[in-house]
């Protein structure tokens, strides 16, 4: 990892999770196991209504958490009910905490090449509906990152299992003088919890 990466990584893997969100993620950390026990690829789509925020840092910090703590075969994938755009001050705060990400396609729904370090493979971020082709069809976990995703969507067809770990919505502070602090603070609550997951695999 870059040094600033680094860093931030240190202070995440020092976040205590309370019991009440350790049961939460549990099942989570479960689906991981078997998975990591059968030596098959863990395939996690990571979905919210818009894709546009809590979504795509579930992905982004869940590959990264899994890349730390060397579990192998890991995806992590995200989408929503509909496709909407990466919303921009997701990209500017994962790069304040040390992320390279470079845009590779200016659109009205940007294409984005995220890097952990220079050697890693970039992972491709945009925002897409859930069964998008450039996400698994089949043999998935469907992770639930906010509630009106899951009402929205009570059956993700060919999910192996549905997991809800919701979280609430940073765009409550869009337009507000507070809008770093939330971003950064549901950006770092993410990434503990993915972090915390991943911690709790025995391979």
């Amino acid at each position: 990892m870059n040094s600033r990466l680094d860093i931030t990584i240190k202070s995440i893997v020092r976040t205590a999770i309370n019991q009440e969100r350790k049961a939460i993620l549990q099942p989570l950390i479960d689906f991981i196991q078997l998975k990591v026990n059968q030596g098959a690829d863990v395939n996690l789509n990571f979905i919210c209504t818009h894709n546009s925020r809590r979504s795509h840092l579930c992905q982004i910090w869940s590959q990264l958490a899994a890349l730390y703590y060397q579990i192998p075969k890991t995806y992590c994938y995200s989408g929503g009910t509909e496709a909407t755009a990466l919303f921009p001050k997701v990209i500017a705060i994962l790069k304040e905490e040390g992320m390279q990400i470079e845009m590779i396609a200016d659109t009205v729904n940007p294409i984005y090449a995220i890097k952990f370090d220079q050697n890693t493979i970039p992972l491709v971020a945009f925002s897409k509906k859930y069964d998008n082709n450039f996400n698994p069809q089949s043999q998935f976990a469907a992770i639930m990152t906010c509630s009106q995703a899951d009402d929205d969507c009570p059956y993700i067809p060919d999910a192996e299992k549905r997991i809800p770990v919701t979280f609430e919505d940073p765009k409550i502070a869009d337009n507000t003088d507070q809008q770093d602090e939330i971003y950064k603070a549901r950006s770092l609550e993410i990434a503990s919890q993915m972090f915390y997951v991943c911690s709790q695999i025995k391979k």
